[in-house]
C-alpha cells in the first residue's frame, strides 16, 4: 500500500478512536466530563465539577472497600468559551466524553440520570447532568450530595447496575405485609399521605391492588443506621455501601432484580468490565489524594486536502489523484 495512503489511514484512526475510562492500578484514569456547546459560559462549573469528583472519589474508595479512587479526570470546555488557562484538548470531545453537561433532557428534567441499552454488567453510554443540578444547591437538599450522586451514576455508567427504587411501582406485598421497594429491607420506612393542610394521615388502600394509592408517601428517618444501598438512596447519611448478597432484597420490583437478579455488589465483582482488577486488587493502605483536573478546549479545526498531482504519484499519473490530509491546528 502506498506510503501516504497508510498514514492518512492511521490519521483517521487517531481521530476516531476513543480514550475510554481506564483502572490504572487503584486509581480511575482518562474520566473525560465534557460541557455541551448549548452551555452559556459559566466558569463556575468547572469549580462544582471538581468538587463534585473529588467527593465521590472517597465516596467510592470506602463504597468499594477502599480499592479504588477517581486519580485523574479531563474537563473539556466548549469552543466559545473564553479563557487564557484552558489547555488544548486532544482526543477529546463532546460526541465522546461518557461524562456530559447539558441542557436538561424533558423526560428527566434536571434530575441527573445514565443512559444504559445494555444488559446487567453492560457499561452505559454515558452521565448527564445539568448545569442547573451543579450551580443550584437545592438540589443538594432534594437529591443528597453531589459527589454521592456521581458515584451512583457511575455505578449504572461503568458496572451496569440499576436502581433498587421504583417510582412507579413504589410498593408490594411480602408475607402479607406491603413494603416499600427498596434495598436492603433493613432501611425502616414509614407510609403516610400529606393533606393539604400539611399534617401526615394513613395512606388509601386501593380495592383492586391493595396496595397503597398514589397520594401514599414513603418516609425514611434521617438517623438510619442501615448502611446500603448506594442504589436505592444514596443521599441518606448513612448509605455508604453497595448491597451484598446476604441483604439483597430479592422481592421488590424494582429494576436490579428485572434485570440482574442479584445485589448490585455482586454484579461489580462478577460481571462488570473491573471485575478482575476489583478481586486482585488490595485495599490502599491509607486514604487517596485528591484527582487531578485538567481544563480543556477544542477550538474549531479547518480541514484542507492537498492533491499531489506530481510525477511521484506511480503508474496511474493524473488519472487517479490521491489526496493527503493534514490538519491545521
Amino acid at each position: 500500500m502506498d506510503s501516504r495512503m497508510v498514514f492518512v489511514l492511521l490519521w483517521m484512526l487517531l481521530l476516531s478512536t476513543s480514550t475510554g475510562i481506564k483502572l490504572d492500578g487503584n486509581g480511575y484514569v482518562d474520566v473525560v466530563i465534557a460541557i455541551s456547546s448549548n452551555v452559556p459560559q459559566d466558569n463556575r462549573l468547572i469549580d462544582k465539577i471538581k468538587e463534585m469528583v473529588t467527593e465521590g472519589s472517597l465516596y467510592l474508595y470506602h463504597a468499594l472497600d477502599e480499592k479504588v479512587y477517581f486519580r485523574e479526570a479531563t474537563i473539556l470546555v466548549p469552543p466559545q468559551w473564553n479563557g487564557t488557562n484552558f489547555t488544548k484538548a486532544r482526543t477529546e470531545s463532546f460526541g465522546k466524553a461518557k461524562i456530559r453537561i447539558d441542557n436538561a433532557n424533558p423526560s428527566y428534567g434536571f434530575e441527573p440520570y445514565t443512559k444504559q441499552y445494555g444488559e446487567c454488567g453492560a457499561e452505559g453510554e454515558y452521565i448527564h447532568f445539568t448545569p442547573e443540578y451543579l450551580l443550584n444547591d437545592t438540589f443538594i437538599e432534594l437529591y443528597g450530595s453531589r459527589g454521592r450522586i456521581f458515584v451512583h451514576e457511575w455505578a449504572h455508567l461503568r458496572w451496569g447496575v440499576f436502581d433498587e427504587c421504583n417510582g412507579e411501582k413504589p410498593f408490594y406485598h411480602s408475607n402479607g405485609r406491603i413494603e416499600a421497594t427498596r434495598c436492603s429491607k433493613n432501611i425502616k420506612v414509614e407510609f403516610y399521605e400529606v393533606t393539604a393542610g400539611g399534617s401526615l394521615q394513613q395512606c388509601s388502600i386501593d380495592p383492586q391492588t391493595l396496595l397503597p394509592t398514589e397520594g401514599c408517601k414513603i418516609f425514611l428517618n434521617r438517623n438510619e443506621i442501615t448502611n446500603s444501598s448506594i442504589m436505592f438512596l444514596p443521599g441518606l447519611d448513612a448509605v455508604t455501601a453497595f448491597c451484598h448478597e446476604n441483604e439483597h432484597n430479592y422481592e421488590a420490583p424494582n429494576m436490579q432484580n428485572k434485570k440482574c437478579g442479584k445485589a448490585t455488589w455482586t454484579v461489580i465483582f462478577e460481571d462488570s468490565v473491573d471485575k478482575d482488577a476489583l478481586r486482585s486488587l488490595k485495599p490502599l493502605q491509607s486514604p487517596p489524594p485528591p484527582p487531578s483536573f485538567k481544563v480543556v478546549q477544542r477550538k474549531q479545526r479547518v480541514v484542507c486536502l492537498i492533491l499531489d498531482v506530481s510525477g511521484s504519484m506511480g503508474v496511474c499519473n493524473n488519472r487517479q489523484l490521491h489526496p493527503k490530509t493534514k490538519m491545521l491546528p
